[in-house]
């Protein structure tokens, strides 16, 4: 479900009082459509392709143009041919207007596919070359953590290349001056780069995919050589953005992570299991730029500069001056211009009049004005839900709001019908994006939404505040506080509901599908927004969907004893232990997709967490694991590396009060229905000096790999085999302790790698094998060799990479397996 990002929505608010009689004006919206297409085809494209497209979009416009203007001078007949119809009807100037914005868009998509082409870095990409280079920054830093490799935390930011140098071939080569956009690799060191600073750097040019947004990637392991600082107004921003989280930095986590969020798109301190959450209930637009903060300024900033006597030209003046401080704030970036665009148009339909007449227009100049400034955003998932929004606000929102005011009261019906046509005109990106469709998206964004207006307007002071006083910046967050806790309750208590999000197939069929469901919605929903008693049934339908009394379509069987979640590429294994309580073992990379299969197998309790080692594929889903669950302990591998992983597994665990302690060799534990021995590890390889890496030059034989936990678990009449991601060197030495291996069920070590010892597969002679491991991963597992080792061991194999999620029930000494197949997305995960 990362990606691209699809989190810059349009402004939740609500509408003028116009009688729906009122008329908008639609003439730009095709367009606006035709010439969004065509960007979006054309971009990554042969510029002679753009150029010809152009050319001949123009030549037929003013060719169209010459007719229609010839026909006017013909006296009025009735039209008895196309050519009459449309060189007489308006239909003729949208056929030139579409034409003519066609060639437009076809010029800049040819100008930006021609401006990755210029000079010579994307030669330079193809052919991996080292060089050193003079950038400017043009993002904030954003760390990562690979979930399906050993690499350290690395850093990935936006930037400019402005001055290039080959080392390649020749020692001295001439510096060459270009304008290349690049993304940017790099180790920690460079989480610390600034927006607006130049760099100096050195690493190796790689080539990206046709239609990207840069030429190149640049990898570089050297840390960022500084030339300077960011100009006087970033650096007065960053004051601003720093005294913010001054103000709220006494506060609870979620709320010093979510006020500079809210306030001004600074995602720095949002924890990950927030976020997930936020996914999940429609919340993310929240935590992120969009049209909301600036929608929700000017609603503030407007009213208050009129109250002083501010009139007529003062009021437009003070309006753009917001825009700009606005926008400075949150970095001049496309995801904040595009953001600023969409509020000023939702803006205008808010405030009624002529401004929401000519809503759909000035939303149809937005959108070609914003591909022209930037046409790399005709393929950007968050321009897309944008625009969507913003235009389900406007043409949708208004007749919906008033089907509900015959029966409800104003403000309520605006509060309702807002988020809806938001909402519904955004869910099949959303599905494509995520594989999910939300159920409790516009009941999520009604709950939290008069508590954003409060905690954002707080936060502006705080912030300005804090230029002046630390202390009064503080009191001033303290209130911001309070409102974000509601919104973060919400978010929290929303995700945690069984049907929150269901699961959708993000194909072509399956968006088209959903695509279709929601016309259908659009054209009968006013009938339903117009009667109270349909309105009530509705809400008690999907009430039950998401609550699900009954239990969710395709959940487990009621009676599993052992499920190897669909977790992606990496490790998720719960074992029953009682009613709603289970042991987990390993979490998998990703904190959603954990949460998302305890929620399936409604475990609340969990007493023990092993963690069989400290990679991102096996620890990297813990913040899901803990996410609104009782949880006992946490038990680890006694070597602590990777030591990021480490560190963030201990910090995580203090944050929740979680204890964590160290297993030793063949300890036996049990919790409820569950007990254990630890088999593995015996002895535990020398932890690497600080500040090296302990990653082998090969994906097999690493020491964390090694030093995995292994265990015999034991539970309703099942012997059940879990054993990390051991290595054959490893397998051998449990072998050589003389444990007994014989197992019922057999968790292949590391995913089904090629590395398996065959004595150690023979010893388990186990009935059913599972492995767990990603669709189309990048390591080839399982390994055909593995499956056919296995295929000569054991009655049945089953893989989660094709099967889903693998639950494994015994009654009557009869295992059976249910497998839950995924939906074929393409993905790789």
């Amino acid at each position: 479900m990362s990606a691209p990002d699809p989190t810059h929505t349009a402004p939740e608010a609500p509408f003028a009082d116009d009688p729906e009689t009122e008329r908008l004006d639609a003439r730009l919206l095709i367009p606006a459509a035709v010439g969004w297409l065509t960007a979006a085809l054309l971009l990554g494209r042969p510029p002679l392709a753009g150029g010809l497209i152009a050319g001949l979009a123009l030549l037929a416009a003013a060719t169209l143009a010459l007719l229609i203007r010839r026909q006017a001078s013909v006296p009025t007949a009735p039209a008895r041919t196309i050519h009459d119809w449309v060189t007489r009807s308006a239909t003729g100037w949208m056929i030139v207007g579409s034409l003519t914005v066609v060639g437009g868009l076809g010029i800049a998509a040819t100008l930006h596919t021609a401006t990755l082409h210029e000079g010579p870095v994307r030669d330079l990409a193809a052919n991996s070359a080292t060089v050193t280079v003079r950038l400017k920054i043009t993002d904030d830093p954003s760390l990562r953590q690979s979930t399906t490799s050993r690499r350290p935390p690395y850093v990935v930011v936006k930037a400019t290349i402005e001055e290039i140098r080959s080392r390649d071939g020749a020692s001295h080569a001439a510096a060459t001056r270009v304008r290349t956009p690049v993304l940017v690799v790099g180790t920690a060191a460079w989480q610390h780069v600034r927006y607006g600073q130049h760099i100096n750097a050195t690493g190796r040019l790689e080539p990206t995919e046709g239609g990207a947004e840069v030429a190149a990637m640049l990898s570089t392991r050297s840390p960022p050589r500084t030339m300077d600082d960011p100009p006087w107004w970033l650096r007065a921003a960053e004051r601003v953005r720093a005294g913010l989280r001054e103000a709220v930095a006494d506060e609870p986590e979620d709320v010093r992570g979510l006020v500079p969020a809210l306030v001004m798109g600074d995602v720095s301190g949002v924890s990950a299991d927030l976020n997930a959450d936020f996914r999940t209930t429609g919340l993310t637009h929240l935590s992120a730029v969009s049209g909301t903060n600036l929608t929700l300024l000017l609603a503030f900033v407007l009213p208050l500069a009129r109250l002083i006597g501010v009139r007529a030209r003062g009021l437009t003046i003070v309006g753009l001056l917001t825009v700009v401080v606005f926008v400075v704030l949150a970095r001049p970036q496309p995801s904040v211009l595009r953001a600023a665009a969409m509020g000023l148009i939702a803006l205008a339909a808010m405030t009624g009049g002529p401004g929401q007449r000519r809503a759909v227009r000035s939303l149809s100049v937005a959108v070609i004005v914003l591909l022209l400034l930037d046409t790399s955003l005709a393929r950007s998932a968050g321009f897309a839900l944008s625009v969507l929004a913003t235009a389900g606000i406007i043409l949708l929102g208004p007749g919906w709001r008033n089907a509900l005011s015959r029966w409800l009261p104003r403000w309520l019906a605006d509060a309702i019908a807002c988020p809806l046509a938001a909402q519904l005109a955004c869910t099949p990106i959303v599905a494509w994006l995520s594989g999910e469709v939300s159920l409790v998206a516009v009941a999520a964004n009604l709950l939290a939404g008069p508590t954003v207006g409060p905690t954002t307007i707080l936060g502006f002071i705080a912030a300005g505040v804090a230029l002046v006083s630390n202390e009064l910046a503080r009191v001033v967050g303290w209130a911001a506080g309070w409102p974000a806790r509601w919104i973060i309750l919400v978010a929290r208590e929303g995700a945690d509901l069984p049907g929150a999000a269901n699961a959708w197939p993000a194909t072509v069929v399956g968006v088209a599908v959903l695509t279709l469901l929601c016309l259908a919605l659009v054209l009968g929903l006013h009938r339903i927004l117009a009667r109270p008693i349909a309105m009530i049934l509705a809400v008690v339908i999907l009430a039950v969907l998401v609550l699900r009394p009954v239990g969710p379509v395709g959940r487990p069987p009621d009676d599993w004893l052992f499920v190897a979640c669909d977790v992606g590429q990496g490790d998720g294994l719960v074992l029953r232990a009682g009613d709603r309580t289970a042991v987990v073992v390993d979490t998998g990379p990703d904190p959603a997709a954990m949460d998302r299969c305890l929620k399936d197998l409604n475990v609340q309790r969990i007493p023990v967490v092993v963690l069989s080692h400290f990679h991102a594929d096996h620890v990297g889903g813990l913040a899901g694991v803990l996410n609104g669950r009782q949880v006992g302990e946490i038990e680890v591998t006694p070597y602590f590396s990777p030591r990021a992983e480490y560190d963030r597994v201990i910090a995580l665990a203090a944050r929740h009060g979680v204890a964590v302690r160290t297993v030793t060799f063949h300890e036996q534990r049990a919790a409820g229905q569950v007990s254990w021995t630890t088999l593995w590890p015996a002895r535990v390889p020398e932890l690497p000096a600080p500040g090296t890496s302990s990653v082998t030059p090969t994906d097999e034989g690493s020491p964390e790999n090694n030093a995995s936990i292994a265990m015999m678990a034991e539970l309703g009449g099942l012997r059940i085999l879990l054993t990390g991601d051991l290595e054959p060197e490893s397998q051998r030495a449990v072998l050589a302790t003389g444990a007994n291996l014989k197992a019922d069920v057999l968790k292949v070590p590391h995913h089904g790698s090629a590395q398996q010892d065959p004595d150690f597969i023979a010893a388990a002679n186990a009935r059913l094998a599972v492995i767990s491991a990603g669709r189309n991963n990048d390591y080839g597992h399982p390994a055909p060799r593995t499956l056919d080792l296995l295929s000569h061991t054991t009655t049945q194999t089953a893989t989660t990479n094709t099967s889903g999620a693998l639950t494994i029930t015994n009654t009557n000494n009869h295992l059976a397996l249910t497998t839950h197949p995924p939906p074929d997305n393409g993905l790789t995960r």
